[in-house]
């Protein structure tokens, strides 16, 4: 009898303890996600290192055709016709995309693989830019799946002193508009799926899209595009609708 009682009672401690250290465990784990929140966040923040473009103090800039890895093979000249307006509105001289792309055709680099291996000197050299923006297209267009379909634009983009070959600023774009959004179940979301595919093949989003994330980018408060020396005072930039 003792020994069944003592045996319920074994039984019984072990039950209360059980909880006891399930809580604890589950306390840490909110804690260290807690924590790798704050880890993510804070990184996330931190501001760009503008030391090399501070010193580099860079006026007139090229904008070379982006290499690109998307199946749009519009998707590099449609991201030129939306990068030199922010960037001269930041206060630098922008060379004519166009002129830039032909003259690199010219001297015999027909393709963007090509013209982003030209040496620095020579850019400097024939064109007189201070540093080179470099463009990699990630995705580009419209991707349809079985309930949504959506606009993407993501690249990486960075800029470097023709001078010293040194990175002086960094940034990755990224928008994306979705036809997902659909309150009116599956089959709105099917029928709004069908309606953005046959829309998007008629006009096109992703300059405006572009524009967007391009503004982001440069404009951002801690990792955007230090201000040029052509900036003008109480100059208001707008989203680009």
């Amino acid at each position: 009898m003792n020994k069944m009682h003592s045996s319920a009672s074994a039984s019984s401690e072990k039950t209360q303890s059980n909880p006891t250290i399930a809580g604890w465990i589950v306390r840490l784990s909110y804690l260290l996600v807690i924590a790798m929140i704050f880890i993510l966040s804070g990184c996330a923040s931190q501001p760009y290192d503008y030391s090399a473009l501070i010193e580099s103090k860079p006026k007139t800039l090229l904008v070379l055709p982006p290499i690109n890895h998307s199946i749009e093979v519009n998707a590099p000249y449609t991201f030129l016709s939306t990068i030199s307006r922010p960037l001269a509105e930041k206060g630098y001289y922008v060379l004519p995309v166009a002129v830039i792309d032909r003259l690199m055709k010219e001297n015999g680099l027909p393709t963007p693989a090509e013209m982003h291996q030209a040496p620095l000197d020579k850019i400097r050299e024939h064109t007189g830019a201070d540093a080179v923006l470099y463009v990699v297209i990630h995705e580009w267009g419209q991707k349809y799946q079985v309930l949504s379909s959506a606009t993407i634009v993501k690249a990486d983009m960075k800029l470097i002193d023709t001078q010293t070959g040194t990175q002086l600023w960094g940034a990755s774009i990224f928008a994306q508009e979705s036809s997902s959004d659909s309150q009116n179940g599956i089959v709105g979301a099917l029928v709004n799926a069908v309606i953005t595919q046959v829309a998007g093949s008629i006009v096109d989003h992703t300059p405006r899209l572009s524009r967007n994330a391009n503004y982001h980018a440069i404009q951002n408060s801690y990792r955007g595009l230090l201000d040029g020396p052509y900036k003008l005072e109480g100059q208001s930039v707008e989203t680009a609708k």
